[in-house]
């Protein structure tokens, strides 16, 4: 069995590096490049309101983000622009946009965007497009929040007419254009690669893994019955679950609320995600050190480790 491939998450990093340090991002990527990651992941919000941290902030800041535990002044960076600095920086590394909030943009402006990045790091662009959960994120940008979902499958609809026609034209309930040409195309003739996860199996991911997508990346271990229930859809359209790329991740065991967690420890559950058919682990680094300088001999131990399961 194939060593899995490792993927360095550069968001919510900033018990590590300085929030305002963009261009530290940029030399973590290179790092992890020369190290032997795959990818690098960066995640968004445009902004944040009241309720971020309705739950209470999260124990130890070096915790994933997750909906209601977040300061709203948590900086969130443009992560289109940072990976953009990224793919000009490296050779091989991917650049996974998660969390890509789809229905705060317009479809035309994110697909220009997006077919852009793809053609300029020529086919290294992995978006996975999202709903997200922030009402007050919404309310700010004038988009109504209960219509998320649909908002963004007319996005998917029309991002695969802009990337293959020239002139494209699109009838939703939402967005509509007749004779658009958006030039250049992306990479690819059916754009970049597109995952799709959420905190559970339901209809709508499903429907949108098995119409468009390339990878499945859930927030936490989806259940065998929610695996079943995703082969049978796949099978169903005449697609086969192996065609999507499995994205699981590591989770730290925090010693307290103030430091890093040991990396040997968080790696042993990647054999029983390989296991389930997970072929990608994100890691973030900033759960495993509080020295940045740290970094590039972090990511070598951990491809190492991981080439030795």
């Amino acid at each position: 069995m194939a060593a899995p491939k490792l993927v360095l998450v550069l968001s919510e990093n900033w018990t590590l590096t300085d929030p305002r340090d963009l261009r530290g991002l940029v030399d973590m990527a290179r790092e992890a490049e020369d190290a032997g990651f795959d990818s690098v992941m960066v995640s968004e919000h445009i902004v944040l309101g009241k309720g971020a941290d309705a739950d209470g902030l999260m124990a130890n800041p070096r915790e994933y983000a997750l909906p209601g535990n977040q300061d709203p002044a948590t900086p969130w960076p443009n992560s289109l622009l940072l990976l953009s600095a990224i793919a000009a920086a490296t050779t091989r590394l991917r650049l996974v946009a998660a969390g890509v909030i789809a229905p705060l943009r317009h479809p035309l402006a994110l697909a220009q965007q997006l077919a852009t990045l793809d053609l300029l790091s020529e086919g290294r662009l992995v978006a996975q497009p999202i709903v997200s959960w922030h009402r007050p994120e919404y309310e700010a940008l004038g988009v109504p929040f209960a219509r998320r979902g649909k908002l963004l499958d007319e996005h998917l609809a029309a991002w695969a007419a802009l990337w293959r026609d020239t002139p494209a034209s699109f009838t939703g309930e939402h967005y509509r254009f007749e004779d658009a040409y958006l030039v250049p195309k992306p990479y690819r003739p059916e754009g970049p690669r597109l995952w799709f996860g959420g905190s559970s199996v339901h209809g709508a991911v499903t429907r949108r893994l098995v119409r468009y997508g390339h990878g499945f990346h859930p927030l936490g271990q989806p259940t065998d019955a929610e695996m079943t229930a995703l082969r049978d859809a796949m099978s169903a359209a005449g697609r086969d679950l192996a065609d999507l790329e499995m994205v699981g991740g590591i989770r730290p065991t925090f010693p307290d609320d103030h430091s890093p967690a040991p990396i040997a420890l968080a790696l042993e559950s990647i054999p029983e995600q390989m296991s389930r058919g997970f072929t990608t682990i994100c890691v973030k680094p900033s759960q495993y050190t509080d020295d940045r300088s740290e970094i590039p001999s972090l990511c070598r131990e951990i491809v190492r480790r991981v080439a030795a399961l």
